[in-house]
């Protein structure tokens, strides 16, 4: 597990006797590298009570690039995080004195690649793709296995340079997350993406224009699988009217129910124009007679004046039946 196996290094003893136990259960030996979110720091939750007296034996910290023997002629090599703002590339000092002796070595790491997706970064705690392919060309290193990315990602040319990725999505904007790598390591390498996070983060973009668009934005929310372990966002533009906004309300709250999460993004382009149907068929007198035509002409204009009493419409639209007229 390459960095940030724990979210902070100051957590609750429930969450950590939880992922004690089920580390517990995994079925092979377990490698854990402190990452920028949990660092070796003096308040490292790895020196916590419970992690140092209820981790099983397989299970091991790497709290050093010593090498580590996982079988005669196979390596662990880690390059831990001691503060949360190193002033080295620690993969590369973790790579300098690596004898290439024939062993297969694993190099577990934990930050950015100077070079990732076309984006250069000079941080001093920058992972260098050079040293690493140096390092891989002359026979030191048969594979480097990064986290802090949240996306599956390969990393230069060289095929055995990999981010894993986060095992579940943790946000709209990841492009391949959730997965494991299965890697093999014999006279050359293959490394098998697969899938085992539950969680899904889907990005919704809708143009509505009336009730008939809102009714088929319902139909793709109530047909989506797996709603409680999907968050949704909804990305909406148009100009839709009180009634078709009401019914959009509508299937916002019931799916909102059923759904892990359902948000419309703050940078939507929905405007709510009231029409001359949408009070036709309602009984409205008195003082709420007064308070429609008020709103009707404050909701003409374009300041957030406008905008509040075009949700004052909505609401008096929905509590006077317009949303069943």
């Amino acid at each position: 597990m390459a960095g940030d196996v724990f979210d902070a290094n100051l957590l609750g003893r429930r969450t950590v006797l939880r992922a004690v136990e089920a580390m517990a259960a995994v079925p092979v030996p377990v490698y854990l590298l402190p990452g920028n979110h949990d660092p070796l720091d003096p308040s490292t939750i790895y020196d916590d009570a419970d992690i140092t007296t209820q981790l099983p034996p397989h299970v091991r910290v790497l709290r050093d690039s010593a090498p580590v023997i996982v079988r005669p002629g196979l390596e662990v090599v880690g390059a831990p995080w001691r503060t949360k703002r190193p002033m080295e590339d620690l993969v590369s000092a973790a790579l300098r004195d690596l004898p290439a002796d024939g062993t297969v070595r694993v190099v577990v790491g934990h930050g950015a690649v100077d070079e990732v997706m076309g984006i250069v970064r000079d941080e001093p705690s920058t992972i260098r793709l050079r040293a690493v392919e140096e390092a891989i060309a002359d026979g030191r290193v048969h594979y480097v296995a990064l986290g802090d990315r949240h996306s599956t990602t390969q990393v230069g040319g060289t095929g055995r340079v990999w981010y894993s990725g986060t095992p579940e999505q943790t946000g709209f904007d990841e492009t391949d997350p959730g997965n494991v790598l299965v890697v093999e390591l014999d006279d050359g390498i293959r490394v098998e993406p697969v899938r085992v996070g539950r969680w899904r983060f889907v990005e919704l973009a809708h143009a509505l224009n009336g009730t008939d668009d809102v009714d088929a934005l319902a139909r793709q929310l109530q047909d989506m699988a797996d709603k409680t372990t999907t968050l949704v966002r909804l990305v909406l533009t148009g100009t839709i009217s009180l009634g078709a906004h009401a019914r959009l309300t509508e299937v916002l709250e019931a799916q909102g129910a059923v759904f892990a999460g359902l948000e419309v993004d703050g940078d939507s382009d929905l405007a709510v124009r009231p029409d001359a149907f949408d009070f036709g068929t309602l009984k409205l007198a008195g003082f709420a007679r007064s308070a429609l035509d008020e709103l009707t002409g404050t909701a003409a204009g374009t300041d957030a004046q406008a905008q509040a009493a075009r949700d004052a419409l909505s609401l008096l639209y929905r509590l006077a039946g317009g949303a069943r007229a």
